[in-house]
């Protein structure tokens, strides 16, 4: 069981859940995900975030704000923007390189490597994963191919006994891709213009 914290309404959501945080941009959909990562990183659980669209310098430091004791949290991010910036780059315990938004099976290999990590030499056997975001996704490639690496990163949360939350900023795209992307989702968050957040998630087990 994954207790989501007071962004979430506190709702509790079972291991393997799957959540898309949509609402326009700047409506906060990024600070829900971290925040959610957050709770859960204070009380030890792992933490995953896939960044599309900020360096792995400030999602580091946007989280770390977040956190009781940085220093003692399990916090793997894969970057998919230095490298695509043309900056150079070398892997470490903390932070991996995709060299792209474009690179979606790099994106799944860093993602994997960092949830064996936690499982294996840490014994951390729940970890919460943030995608920020689909959009970003979106721009680079077309929705069946974003449907199909989602897919297997919703599966691999899933098989993992982990939750996902990932963000998409619903203005930016057509009605019809963002419904083929919502059916891999088991709850969705809205935001609205407003900053007015809606909650369908589904109940615990």
């Amino acid at each position: 069981m994954y207790e989501l914290g007071p962004d979430f309404q506190h709702a509790t959501v079972d291991a393997g859940t799957n959540i898309l945080v949509s609402g326009p941009p700047l409506s906060g959909g990024r600070k829900l995900a971290l925040n959610a990562l957050a709770t859960g990183a204070n009380k030890g659980d792992g933490s995953v975030i896939i960044t599309t669209r900020d360096s792995s310098e400030r999602v580091l430091a946007d989280f770390n704000s977040l956190l009781d004791n940085p220093d003692r949290t399990h916090l793997g991010i894969v970057d998919c923007v230095t490298q695509h910036q043309g900056r150079s780059t070398q892997d470490s315990d903390q932070v991996k390189y995709a060299s792209s938004p474009v690179d979606m099976t790099g994106i799944g290999i860093k993602f994997s490597e960092f949830l064996e990590m936690f499982y294996t030499d840490h014994g951390v056997k729940q970890n919460r994963i943030a995608v920020d975001s689909l959009s970003t996704l979106l721009m680079y490639s077309d929705v069946q191919t974003v449907f199909r690496f989602m897919h297997v990163l919703t599966s691999r949360i899933n098989d993992a006994n982990a939750i996902g939350i990932h963000v998409l900023e619903s203005t930016a795209h057509n009605a019809e891709d963002i419904n083929t992307l919502k059916q891999l989702f088991d709850g969705i968050v809205e935001i609205d213009e407003h900053e007015n957040v809606t909650v369908r998630l589904p109940e615990p087990a």
